[in-house]
């Protein structure tokens, strides 16, 4: 079972999440994504593994050939800290795969895509949040039918961690 959360930006997906994880008692492999904030708004994006490794994703003051809106995206950087969270083969110990988020600064990174087939592909199940919009492999990752697509809403977040255990047959 794979189930992958979606909704507009700031709806709370990431917050589902980590309501999920709090509630778990096995072992999880992955990374969420937050915004870099400063005194004017959104600087850009982190990306946190959740053992603790970090990495700026994509920044304002980056400059890259890869950039979604105004931000930078260190591809490179990226693949080397993040990626192999997701990856089955390197976290045998693992019993579930979190990747927040499939979108389309993540998708820059060939070694991600072919990460995140590998992850849903696995025996262990993924939990995840993807992009409401996005381009032929996002698209082909919400056509699975391995993969559950969840919209989150203001109505609905606060009941959905429970919901999500549920699912997952861990609550």
């Amino acid at each position: 079972m794979n189930l992958l959360l979606t909704g507009k930006p700031g709806i709370g997906k990431t917050t589902v999440i980590m309501r999920v994880l709090e509630a778990l008692s096995i072992p999880v492999t992955g990374f969420y994504t937050r915004e870099i904030r400063g005194p004017r708004g959104r600087l850009g994006f982190e990306a946190v593994t959740l053992d603790g490794k970090r990495c700026t994703l994509a920044h304002v003051d980056f400059h890259s050939p890869y950039k979604v809106s105004k931000y930078g995206v260190d591809v490179a950087t990226f693949e080397r800290v993040i990626v192999p969270s997701v990856e089955p083969s390197l976290n045998p110990q693992a019993a579930m795969i979190v990747i927040d988020e499939i979108g389309k600064m993540e998708c820059f990174s060939t070694r991600f895509c072919q990460a995140v087939l590998r992850a849903l592909d696995s025996e262990k199940p993924v939990l995840g949040t993807i992009t409401l919009g996005g381009g032929a492999f996002i698209e082909s990752i919400k056509r699975r039918p391995d993969v559950e697509i969840v919209l989150v809403t203001t109505a609905n977040r606060d009941s959905l961690p429970e919901l999500i255990l549920s699912k997952l047959g861990l609550g």
